[in-house]
């Protein structure tokens, strides 16, 4: 089973896109709560890769170590999330998270614990709001903060067989005036994509038809 097997079209992966970006610009309101300060959230781009090629974009893009905030969700489609940044960005977001009086010794103390719940508001705000409107309800786990390169953190969980796909989404954010880059990645397997297929096609008849009464 390969990306060309479950390919989106343009019109679902625009939809997707939409999905996504509603999720993120929600977790951004979330996380402006949490840091008291503006917050911008961007997925510019989301693709339906394999877990090889997802790992290779990242070592082609980050050359440091990198940190990763985990989190499983079931439901209409299951599958692991991740929200991963380069460490010297995790720095930088613990950084803009404290506050601009924290100390070095704070922000590495504190690190693990502020990583956990920024990524926890990210993902959850994400994936809860796509579920929300397509119309399903996921359950997440709780989040944990783990290390490693591309290959390592794009490791197939136990639960997906080496078919598995990932739908990558590489984002943008800003906290406090510091651009952080990041990569949000959720690794499922075929029959899971299927579904998420599915639901979208169903999404996006439902606006259509909405578009269409509305027009009339």
């Amino acid at each position: 089973m390969t990306p060309s097997d479950i390919a989106l079209s343009d019109l679902e992966r625009d939809a997707l896109t939409e999905l996504v970006n509603i999720g993120v610009s929600r977790a951004a309101v979330a996380l402006r709560k949490m840091v008291g300060e503006q917050v911008m959230l961007s997925v510019p781009s989301v693709e339906v890769i394999t877990h090889k090629a997802a790992a290779a974009v990242i070592g082609e893009r980050e050359s440091t170590d990198l940190v990763a905030v985990r989190q499983d969700f079931s439901g209409a489609f299951s599958g692991r999330a991740l929200l991963i940044f380069p460490q010297t960005n995790s720095f930088e977001l613990v950084r803009a998270v404290l506050g601009p009086d924290a100390s070095d010794d704070e922000v590495a103390a504190m690190e693990t614990e502020a990583l956990a719940e920024t990524g926890n508001v990210i993902l959850n705000g994400c994936l809860a709001t796509m579920a929300n409107m397509l119309q399903q309800s996921l359950t997440m786990s709780l989040p944990e903060v783990t290390r490693g390169d591309g290959k390592q953190l794009l490791e197939p969980p136990d639960a997906i067989d080496g078919a598995g796909l990932v739908l990558f989404l590489y984002i943008n954010f800003s906290v406090r005036d510091r651009d952080i880059r990041g990569y949000i990645a959720m690794l499922m397997d075929v029959p899971s994509l299927i579904a998420l297929k599915i639901l979208v096609g169903e999404f996006i008849a439902r606006v259509m038809d909405d578009d269409m009464g509305q027009g009339g």
